[in-house]
């Protein structure tokens, strides 16, 4: 039986495996993905690390950085320092943010404040606190910040002149109170701190474009805080910036003349008041000392210091002093003076002045305390010359400073003649005289009584004898007083007979013309 004949078998290769069209979805998915990681990645800003004093306000992921209201950046993260006397806020900016991270750069929170430029982050009640940011100008690139924990007065983008002011205290001013030209707010102060001697504050404020101008190199800075009230021969005078300075505090300026305008970061001193900003240049200050010997109160720290009412300087310092050698009290009054005031070349730098102060001594230069109210019996020190005084000499006292000599004041020689006539008439024998007196006063009344009793009497009876006798003479008195009568004729006659003799004496040889036939 044969087999059948089957047709040779043909082998065909089986297609490629193709994948479906779901797995397309993924895949697109993915790069889309990938596309916004890089170019998140691409947009992202540099990551930045700020310390800051509390977290008050600040939370991850919801709390903003802006820069003038315009959103660069989110707060990823807030952490313990290692020290854990500050937090870290770590934070992302924006591609386009990237210039903020240079050196320069200034971070703060923004919460609500009320400071000396007014109130400020009321937004921030509603929408909650945001990291503020001032663009800084610098290339130094920097990752790591200090937060300020106040804003800044003024952004570093404002035009204007920081200049620098130097106070003997500080009063109401703060940072952020107003600097006024003219009664126009012109700039803020931007910062205060102790000068390294402690004696003297420095305060940094900053003069907006087109002002900045004005500030010249003899511009004259005074406070403007408060109310400025001055009695005196010509009335009442009140002055005063405006409203906002009478509550926080200020700054005003005036520059006399057409000077150079002053350079960025000058230095000016800051007097208390515009009398004393527009005096005369103060020049080098000289201090001394002034030891009383009699009571000095009513005498405080800043009492005037004056010559004939021009004033020198003031009081800083007023203390007591014991000297076992003569076993007294003395009051020593520390001074600054200036005598630039005196207006005159000769009194000007130290050795010249000490020198010139010692002529002055000799003529009779001495320091008295004066009572400069009687309502508030405050005194004052006034420099004057007593010709009449004793001689003294400028001494050096304990502490190296120069004494000059003093002189009692008008009340404490008062004090001291009252004292003497007091003890003059304490030591006269009031009692004894009035002992005396009163055994005088007893003899005049008995002498008194015995006239009464004696020489009356016998006074009474020869006046009325003498009565009686007139009386009695009354026609002989008649006869007296026709005889007076006949002898003033007689006069009258001899007076007119030698009269007619020295006008025509030689009537005596010829006689009178009227006598003739």
């Amino acid at each position: 039986m044969t087999e059948p004949d089957y047709p040779e078998p043909t082998v065909a290769t089986a297609p490629r495996w193709l994948p479906s069209l779901i797995w397309a979805v993924p895949l697109i998915a993915a790069l889309i993905g990938l596309s916004l990681v890089v170019q998140a990645v691409r947009q992202r800003g540099p990551e930045i690390t700020v310390g800051f004093a509390t977290a008050e306000g600040l939370e991850p992921g919801k709390t903003k950085v802006k820069f003038k209201n315009v959103d660069i950046g989110e707060l990823l993260a807030v952490r313990l320092s290692d020290d854990r006397k500050r937090v870290v806020a770590d934070i992302a900016l924006d591609k386009s943010a990237e210039s903020f991270a240079v050196a320069d750069s200034r971070f703060w929170v923004v919460r609500p404040r009320l400071g000396g430029s007014g109130v400020s982050g009321l937004g921030t009640l509603m929408s909650g606190a945001y990291i503020g940011v001032d663009a800084g100008r610098s290339t130094e690139r920097r990752t790591h910040f200090d937060g300020l924990e106040e804003p800044p007065v003024v952004a570093s983008d404002v035009p204007g002149k920081r200049f620098a002011l130097s106070a003997r205290d500080i009063g109401s001013l703060d940072v952020g109170s107003p600097v006024y030209f003219r009664r126009i707010a012109v700039g803020h102060i931007e910062s205060f701190a102790l000068e390294d001697d402690g004696h003297r504050i420095r305060l940094g404020i900053f003069v907006k474009s087109p002002y900045d101008r004005f500030v010249t190199e003899d511009s004259r800075f005074w406070h403007a805080s408060g109310i400025d009230l001055n009695l005196n021969a010509d009335g009442i005078k009140l002055q005063t910036q405006s409203l906002a300075s009478i509550m926080m505090g200020g700054i005003a300026f005036e520059s006399p003349g057409n000077a150079t305008p002053a350079t960025a970061e000058s230095r000016f001193a800051l007097a208390a008041d515009r009398e004393e900003a527009i005096r005369t240049p103060d020049g080098e200050p000289q201090v001394v000392m002034l030891r009383f010997q009699g009571s000095i109160r009513g005498l405080a720290v800043g009492a005037p210091v004056d010559f004939r009412g021009v004033r020198l300087g003031h009081v800083v310092d007023v203390g007591i002093d014991y000297d076992t050698a003569s076993d007294t009290f003395s009051a020593p009054v520390t001074a600054v003076i200036y005598p630039d005031r005196l207006g005159n070349p000769a009194f000007s730098g130290k050795a010249s002045a000490t020198a010139r102060a010692r002529h002055l001594i000799k003529r009779g230069l001495r320091a008295q305390l004066r009572t400069g109210s009687l309502l508030t019996g405050q005194l004052y020190v006034a420099l004057d010359f007593f010709p009449s005084a004793k001689p003294a000499a400028l001494t050096v006292g304990k502490d190296g400073l120069p004494e000059l000599p003093t002189i009692p004041g008008d009340m404490e020689e008062l004090q001291q003649q009252l004292r003497g006539i007091l003890k003059k008439l304490d030591a006269v024998p009031f009692d004894d005289i009035g002992r005396n007196l009163n055994r005088v006063l007893v003899r005049l009344d008995g002498l008194s009584a015995d006239a009464q009793r004696e020489v009356l009497p016998e006074l009474r009876a020869a006046l009325a004898s003498i009565a009686q006798t007139l009386a009695a003479d009354a026609p002989a008195q008649q006869d007296a007083r026709a005889a007076m009568r006949a002898m003033a004729e007689a006069a009258r006659s001899l007076k007119a007979l030698a009269d007619g003799l020295d006008r025509r004496p030689e009537s005596l040889l010829r006689g009178r013309k009227d006598d003739a036939p």
